[in-house]
């Protein structure tokens, strides 16, 4: 399917004021064509100046992309104009200015890389959990919360109580369920991460090992952050995500956290100056014992 801009503005659109807007969207969803996806969604969004980057696979689109409010709206609009993503959902947030350097649209095997083929969120994920009753599942004593991330992920930021699988990246996660979890004990076993995907294909492979009573926070973190006021959060710290801006906190606003030149790991602003520690404090040891 070729898809072509609704409404695009005419000259003197890329010399608008630049106010931006962050969309995060994903859906697993059968596509075919993912060339011919690819070749159209790159076209549209070179003309409306979007950057970021869009995946595509078989198994559906994941995407974070960035661009003017019209931009967005007129982006999104022509996705959804395809009956297959008609009921695409986005989490918004904003920018002063681009967090991505260009726009790359890519196809992979898995649009959330996570080594099992074979597992299908379409036909079998857990429980989606709105996040204003996310805090009530989560209190449960007989719930386990496991945040599907990464260690320098949670390091930032996680709900309370939840578990840190000390993975690296999400293809370890399948070693953490099976080195530490059992359906037998593991009764309840609530999920989040950044924007909702990594859970929806976690909680699917859970199904296929045995865990019946599998839930996920529906939109991920991106969301509660969204929609849940501060004063009623059960969030601690910020939400690491993979652009420029590299954290968001309540409001999905940007928050005080930097990137190490040497290893691009997490660095909060120095509560003195609040200017961003340029090093980390385990590239700084290494940096001082060479």
């Amino acid at each position: 399917m070729v898809l072509r801009p609704l409404d695009v503005q005419g000259p003197g659109f890329e010399n608008k004021p630049m106010q931006i807007t962050v969309s995060t969207f994903y859906k697993f969803v059968p596509i075919t064509d993912t060339e011919a996806l690819q070749s159209s969604l790159a076209g549209l969004g070179c003309k409306l100046g979007i950057k970021g980057t869009i995946l595509i696979a078989r198994e559906g689109i994941n995407a974070t992309i960035s661009g003017t409010r019209d931009a967005i709206a007129t982006f999104l609009a022509s996705l959804r104009a395809d009956g297959r993503l008609c009921d695409l959902v986005t989490k918004e947030s904003s920018a002063t200015a681009h967090p991505f350097r260009r726009l790359k649209v890519k196809v992979k095997p898995e649009i959330v890389t996570f080594g099992h083929p074979d597992i299908d969120p379409i036909a079998n994920t857990g429980a989606y959990v709105r996040p204003e009753d996310w805090n009530a599942l989560i209190q449960d004593p007989d719930v386990l919360v496991i945040d599907t991330r990464n260690t320098y992920e949670y390091d930032i930021g996680t709900f309370q109580g939840a578990v840190d699988p000390k993975t690296q990246t999400f293809r370890d996660f399948s070693t953490f369920v099976s080195d530490e979890l059992d359906p037998a004990r593991h009764r309840k076993v609530a999920m989040f991460c950044t924007g909702g995907i990594r859970c929806e294909k976690a909680t699917a492979y859970m199904r296929a090992q045995g865990f019946n009573e599998v839930y996920h926070l529906e939109g991920g973190i991106l969301k509660y952050l969204e929609v849940i006021p501060k004063d009623q959060s059960l969030w601690q710290g910020e939400c690491f995500i993979f652009d420029e801006r590299v954290a968001l906190e309540h409001g999905v606003t940007p928050g005080d956290y930097g990137q190490c030149r040497s290893c691009g790991y997490p660095v909060r602003r120095s509560d003195d100056t609040q200017e961003i520690d340029s090093i980390c404090t385990k590239c700084a040891a290494k940096a001082s014992a060479a």
